[in-house]
């Protein structure tokens, strides 16, 4: 299940999600946090959902079909995280993956300042993995990430202060060769990825894409190492097939369906 924000282009948020779920091999179910107006180029427009409605498509699919695991995207606002967190206490899903969406590829700022507290404080220990980019680890861990080892030690300084997971993701680094790092909190062990940077514009949802196949895997019952390699090479792949297409005149979508069709 995919707790997210709906993207009118269909590169991210809950679009991207119930793709890459299904490109993943599961059946992909969600509840739509806000409703914003995007395309390739930025959001213009955001519009929250009302806190009932977004409880009720929670628990229509909860007591109804139920979830092996739970993708969290945005979440803008403390109201938003506040009825999130109590439902995944309430339901005790154990498989929760963390997206910490605060700024759009294009820019733009997409939670306020005071959920960022609020997601810490009542998120985070309902979370098994959270997946952040540079920019968001260095908002929650309050200092400037450069390199590689800053990858990794971020990973783990975020990992031992909130006691879970972390992937943190290096995609912003100004390097050809990219690196990821995941702190298994389970086993209190650092493990990188290195991958190729591929030249393209066509980096839109890619984080939304990682996050949703990271839990899809999760579901079909892998480890978190063996469900973070796959998450990471379904979503190189996409990358790679997703540069070849033109879609909108701004940061384009990864292609979802690339083991599927070309």
């Amino acid at each position: 299940m995919t707790i997210a924000g709906s993207d009118s282009g269909g590169g991210a948020g809950i679009q991207a999600d119930l793709k890459a779920i299904s490109a993943c091999g599961c059946f992909g179910t969600s509840a739509v946090t806000a409703i914003t107006a995007q395309n390739t180029c930025g959001v213009t427009d955001i519009h929250p959902i009302p806190i009932a409605t977004l409880e009720a498509q929670i628990r229509a699919v909860l007591d109804d079909i139920g979830a092996d695991a739970v993708k969290l995207g945005m979440l803008h606002s403390t109201q938003v995280i506040e009825c999130v967190a109590r439902l995944l206490a309430e339901y005790r899903i154990e498989n929760v993956v963390l997206d910490p969406v605060m700024v759009a590829t294009s820019g733009d700022r997409l939670i306020q300042e005071d959920a960022i507290d609020a997601m810490q404080e009542l998120l985070f220990p309902r979370v098994r993995l959270i997946t952040p980019n540079i920019p968001e680890a260095e908002i929650l861990i309050g200092h400037e990430i450069t390199g590689g080892d800053g990858i990794r030690h971020s990973a783990a300084q975020l990992g031992g202060r909130f006691q879970l997971s972390v992937l943190a993701k290096g995609g912003h680094l100004d390097q050809n060769m990219l690196e990821d790092a995941l702190y298994n909190h389970e086993t209190k062990q650092v493990q990188t990825f290195k991958s190729l940077k591929i030249a393209t514009q066509n980096s839109h949802g890619t984080g939304c894409t990682l996050s949703s196949s990271l839990a899809a895997y999760l579901a079909r019952g892998l480890s978190l190492l063996d469900a973070t390699e796959q998450a990471l090479d379904y979503v190189h792949q996409a990358i790679a097939a997703g540069a070849r297409y033109q879609i909108g005149h701004g940061h384009g979508p990864v292609h979802h369906f690339h083991a599927f069709w070309d």
